[in-house]
């Protein structure tokens, strides 16, 4: 599984998994290199399991459990663990069969998500994305991360995210670094399109477009793609991973960061020129 993550949520959630199989381990009075005997590996590795500096597999648990005797929990424990790895995934992992699966799950999410606060400071959210536009952005992230390449299927998948802005009583607040309109992420006649398409749905009642401008006084640096999905998740989004963040102190964090951003927004008609003039400077 997964080695460290850089997520407090995770790696918490791993020390708190580690501690319990410490006490499975002490209650059946075992030594751990008793325990890492019964279990045919190397004491190092009873120890880094302990320490929660790597997660146990399946198979590790059904060994630990049943040299301790405690084989009742081993199902428990393997849930626990899978909660936890799910916590913080490679793109490389999560694409590994293509990127239609992960927006399936994208679409999942979203459809139990009532309140989804969104940052971005590099490209638009799938949900706002063009088909041409979500082709092009994908393409370049298969081709970066060598995954198989089921960008038409995936990209049908990222635009039915859609539907919920029409749909239902969602409500998605939205900010963007301007940085989003500027950057050439597609060539000049999809940008346009991808643009003129953030005009076309501001006037939505399930919409709040903000964006942050160039020369707004900073009083939160730009950060990392995040969503607050009603106050009980953040998923960020890095270069290399997904981590999902369940720990109440980080979404809270996440939250006050989004108010903060919020305040240097502009909303609008002041928002509308600024995209406008991101179109006109396409030529």
């Amino acid at each position: 599984m997964t080695s460290t993550s850089p997520s407090s949520s995770a790696q918490s959630a791993r020390e708190a998994l580690a501690v319990r199989l410490t006490h499975l381990r002490k209650d059946a009075g075992l030594t751990g290199k008793e325990l890492s005997a019964r279990c045919g590996w190397h004491p190092a590795k009873t120890t880094r399991i302990q320490k929660g500096a790597v997660l146990p597999s399946d198979a590790d648990i059904r060994a630990w459990c049943t040299a301790c005797g405690t084989t009742d929990q081993t199902e428990d424990l393997i849930a626990t663990a899978r909660a936890v790895d799910s916590m913080y995934l490679e793109w490389r992992r999560l694409h590994q069969g293509g990127m239609r699966k992960v927006q399936e799950d994208w679409y999942v999410l979203h459809e139990q998500t009532r309140h989804c606060r969104v940052y971005l400071s590099n490209v638009p959210p799938g949900f706002l994305q063009t088909p041409a536009f979500a082709t092009a952005l994908m393409e370049q992230i298969t081709a970066f991360q060598g995954t198989p390449n089921d960008v038409a299927e995936a990209v049908a998948a990222r635009v039915a995210r859609s539907r919920f802005l029409y749909e239902g009583e969602h409500r998605y607040v939205i900010l963007m670094e301007e940085s989003v309109l500027r950057f050439r992420t597609a060539d000049p006649e999809t940008m346009r399109g991808q643009l003129r398409h953030l005009l076309a749905v501001m006037p939505l009642a399930s919409v709040s477009l903000g964006i942050i401008p160039f020369t707004a006084q900073r009083t939160v640096w730009p950060l990392e793609a995040f969503y607050v999905h009603d106050d009980t998740m953040a998923v960020v989004e890095t270069l290399t991973a997904e981590i999902r963040v369940t720990q109440p102190r980080e979404v809270a964090d996440y939250a006050k960061a989004f108010a903060g951003l919020q305040q240097m927004a502009v909303h609008g008609d002041d928002a509308r020129t600024l995209i406008h003039t991101a179109i006109d400077a396409l030529g």
